[in-house]
C-alpha cells in the first residue's frame, strides 16, 4: 500500500526517493508517521536536557545535522543528511552548505558584539535556518529545538514556549506561526520573537 502523505500549509513535500527512506514501512498515513517521528523527537528533547553544549560546538554544521539524526533517525534512513534536491522552501541545495556556515558565522559575530538581545538573536537564527532548509523535512520542528537549545544553553535563559504546540497540524497555532515565519521574510522578526514566547 505504502506511505500516503497530506501536506499543511507550509510543510515541504517529500520527492519520492525521500519517501523511500521511511525505515517503519508499517506507516501507512500521516498520523501514523507524526505519531512515530513524535517519540523521536521526544529522545532527542531528553538528550538536549541531559547534555551540556557550548556555543562553538551548537555553531557547527557537524551539531546542526546531529540535532537531525537525534531527532528523526529511528523513522527515516537520510535524518541528519543534507538535501539534494529542490523544495517549495530554502536555497539552491547545492548552496546549503555556504548560507549554513554564513548564517553560523553572522550568528557568531552577533553574539560576541552584542547585535541583538538573547531572544532576538536566537529567533533571527531560527527564521534563517528553516528558510535555509537543510533536510528532506521536519526543518521547521529542527529549527525549534535548535533555537530552545541556543536560547537555554548559551544565554541561560528559559525556553520558548512555542504557543505549547508541536505545530504539525492544521489550525489556528500553526497559522499564526506561518503568518510570523512570512513577517520575518518581508525583514519584521518580532512577530516571531512574540510568538515563540506566548
Amino acid at each position: 500500500m505504502g506511505l500516503t502523505l497530506v501536506y499543511e500549509d507550509g510543510q515541504t513535500p517529500l520527492s519520492p526517493e525521500e519517501a523511500e527512506g521511511l525505515k517503519i514501512k508499517t506507516i501507512t498515513t500521516h498520523g501514523e508517521l507524526d505519531e512515530h517521528e513524535q517519540r523521536n523527537i521526544e529522545k532527542a528533547i531528553e538528550w538536549t536536557i541531559r547534555s551540556n553544549f557550548k556555543t562553538n560546538q551548537i555553531l557547527s554544521e557537524k551539531f546542526i545535522k546531529e540535532v537531525h539524526k537525534k531527532m528523526f533517525s529511528e523513522v527515516w534512513r537520510w535524518a541528519g543528511s543534507f538535501r539534494t534536491s529542490e523544495k517549495n522552501i530554502g536555497v539552491p541545495w547545492v548552496n546549503i552548505g555556504i548560507e549554513l556556515r554564513q548564517l553560523l558565522d553572522d550568528t557568531d559575530y552577533w553574539k560576541k558584539n552584542g547585535i541583538y538581545p538573547p531572544d532576538e538573536l536566537t529567533i533571527r537564527f531560527k527564521h534563517r535556518l528553516v528558510n535555509i532548509h537543510c533536510f528532506p523535512n521536519g526543518n521547521g520542528r529542527h529549527s525549534r529545538i535548535m533555537a530552545d537549545i541556543m536560547i537555554e544553553k548559551v544565554f541561560k535563559c528559559e525556553l520558548f514556549s512555542w504557543h505549547y504546540s508541536n505545530m504539525v497540524k492544521a489550525g489556528e497555532t500553526r497559522s499564526k506561526y506561518i503568518a510570523a515565519i512570512r513577517e520575518g521574510d518581508q525583514g519584521n522578526i518580532e512577530p516571531l520573537v512574540q510568538f515563540a514566547r506566548n
